[in-house]
């Protein structure tokens, strides 16, 4: 008992610290009205879960080597007074660069798409509810002759990422067709144009929940189907931030790991982290340009000087978003550090976690990203300090 009370006595403090942070925090209405805002559209943390929980079974069944039947026991889940509890000080190391990715997500693209992305390419090539042909007229009435080859681009990333999961499946069956290094080097090139699909159909997912925010902070009423090619077209101007943030990630991220299939680069992988830093603060940096598109009719240019005059008049309450959304992120990846280390090789109850895991992190996801529109549009309008609650 004397051992476990110093575990205790944290838990209580720690506990009693969040409460008085989120109770006396700048942005607590902000927070409140993105609460509000998601349990009246629950499809703004429910997308972030299916995606979660689509990609932690993908990579489940195709990472987890499964030997035996006793892999998939329940039993697993029984017996957790035997497992092995690591502290917090044996596993932060996992933590710090996850949990900032996480916070820059929220400005840029909070998920990945894949598996679910291939569906989308499917439904985006055969106009959904009218998807294709407002991307290409948006396109096209946006940047002219530039729109065309944009479209281009999109439309062969959408190929490769239709492309990607047969590529792979078959890859195996093709060895003794091409040399081993060949193999390697077409599942790379494929991967990395299926990227900007993957990471374009993250952007517009998100676009899409900006402007339902948005619908919710001023009462407005929509058709579903409007919506999305309202969405389509708000995405063709982030479509202009988004190029850039491709660009930028493309040639800092992917084109070295690519080339190390082509050319001897030596540590290659050494340098991954930094350059995620890197990424992840370059977005947080300009983390207003996204939604600042999203909802107007702006130039690059113009989003950039509007995002300058929002920190300028809003850094402290936009500081106080960052930590907030970085303590979230950074307790529920260190939880998920723990109990990975904790569950070790019990495969049946690593699935069980990853699926948890993919709920609590989607939810949280959610209401971060309301409550960053509802804090965005709070500083806009002027309405940051009012104490009155949202009424429609």
């Amino acid at each position: 008992m004397l051992v476990s009370l110093p575990r205790v006595y944290a838990l209580v403090g720690l506990s009693g610290g969040y409460v008085i942070v989120m109770l006396f925090n700048p942005v607590r209405l902000a927070l409140r009205d993105g609460l509000r805002c998601i349990t009246r559209f629950s499809r703004v943390w429910i997308v972030f879960v299916v995606l979660g929980l689509a990609y932690a079974i993908f990579q489940f069944a195709t990472f987890t080597p499964i030997h035996s039947s006793a892999d998939l026991d329940l039993n697993q889940l029984v017996s957790l007074a035997k497992w092995y509890w690591p502290r917090l000080i044996d596993v932060w190391r996992e933590t710090p660069l996850p949990a900032l990715e996480a916070v820059a997500g929220i400005f840029d693209n909070a998920t990945t798409t894949y598996p679910l992305s291939v569906i989308a390419a499917v439904l985006v090539v055969a106009n959904w509810r009218g998807i294709h042909r407002a991307l290409f007229r948006a396109l096209r009435k946006q940047y002219g002759f530039r729109g065309l080859l944009v479209y281009i681009v999109v439309l062969m990333s959408a190929a490769a990422a239709l492309a990607k999961p047969l590529v792979f499946w078959e890859l195996p069956a093709w060895g003794g067709v091409l040399p081993m290094a060949g193999l390697l080097q077409i599942s790379a090139s494929v991967d990395a144009v299926a990227f900007i699909f993957e990471y374009l159909c993250g952007v517009y997912i998100q676009v899409y929940l900006i402007t339902l925010c948005l619908a919710w902070i001023r009462g407005l009423s929509f058709e579903e189907g409007e919506l999305a090619r309202f969405a389509v077209r708000r995405f063709s101007y982030v479509l202009k931030w988004a190029g850039v943030v491709v660009f930028i990630s493309t040639f800092a991220l992917r084109v070295p790991l690519l080339l190390a299939y082509f050319m001897n680069i030596p540590h290659v992988l050494d340098y991954l982290p930094l350059q995620r830093l890197w990424m992840s603060a370059f977005i947080i940096a300009f983390a207003s340009m996204q939604v600042s598109l999203a909802l107007h009719n702006e130039t690059l240019g113009a989003a950039l000087r509007a995002h300058i005059g929002f920190i300028r008049r809003n850094a402290g309450r936009f500081v106080w978003f960052l930590v907030i959304c970085a303590l979230h992120f950074f307790v529920i990846i260190a939880i998920d550090a723990v109990m990975r280390s904790a569950i070790a090789d019990r495969l049946m109850a690593l699935f069980c976690w990853k699926c948890i895991f993919a709920v609590l992190r989607g939810f949280i996801t959610g209401w971060l990203l309301a409550s960053w529109v509802c804090l965005f549009r709070q500083c806009e309008t002027g309405r940051v300090d009012q104490e009155g609650w949202i009424q429609y």
